[in-house]
């Protein structure tokens, strides 16, 4: 004679979830992100343009350039972002942050698809900015949920203002890379506004100050390396 066994009884190799889980998901995410595997869930925004004259090779280094230092900023983003959702307390603020940095793999993929079109490479510094942004935004959401979610609105701020002088600066006839940027700097506003009306607090000039001093050297730095 057999016995049934009970459907209600738990299945026989289930996982229960342990405490190192949540420090392994950021592990995966982050060698999702610095080995180029995370894929975008929008479409390419670099559609085929007007014909026009075809880069030069000095054309091609600085648009790379420029593209390379937009790629280092997704990387900061999406660090920066997981970071401070992994000490946030607060769900909806933690909801917020982990949305927007989904939001910004859309940006990491496009600029490093753009950086292969223009036969270069994303930075090799990525690791360290990597690193050095996830223990930012632990700091910053240790400031309490109205900071936490103001770091982030003057974080979109500045890359606005850091994406308009790439507009600026592009080669007028690289329309594939100011498709880019223009649709970048469209959700970093949206991503500013959200974290706003979140109830994100103006920082003090001091921060803002350090945070664009800390961009600068960013900004220089991946230009090249």
């Amino acid at each position: 004679m057999s016995v049934a066994s009970s459907p209600a009884g738990p299945a026989p190799f289930a996982r229960r979830r342990g405490p190192l889980d949540p420090l392994f998901a950021e592990v995966d995410r982050a060698l999702r992100v610095l080995s180029g595997a995370a894929a975008s869930s929008r479409p390419y925004p670099a559609q085929a343009a007007d014909p026009a004259p075809p880069l030069t090779d000095q054309q091609k280094r600085h648009a790379a350039g420029l593209m390379r230092v937009n790629h280092v900023g997704e990387v900061c983003a999406q660090a920066l972002y997981r970071g401070q959702a992994a000490a946030c307390r607060e769900a909806p603020a933690r909801d917020l942050l982990r949305r927007a940095a989904a939001e910004e793999v859309d940006h990491l993929a496009w600029c490093a698809q753009r950086l292969e079109e223009l036969g270069s490479r994303p930075s090799l510094l990525n690791p360290l900015w990597y690193a050095g942004s996830f223990a930012l935004g632990v700091l910053a959401s240790r400031a309490g949920t109205p900071r936490n979610l103001g770091f982030m609105a003057e974080t979109e701020r500045q890359v606005e203002a850091h994406l308009d002088g790439h507009l600026r600066s592009l080669p007028e006839t690289d329309e594939r890379s100011r498709q880019i940027v223009r649709q970048m700097k469209e959700d970093e506003a949206q991503h500013r506004t959200s974290a706003e009306e979140a109830g994100g607090v103006p920082l003090p000039a001091p921060v803002r100050g350090a945070m664009r001093a800390m961009s600068r050297v960013m900004t220089s730095t991946a230009y090249w390396i």
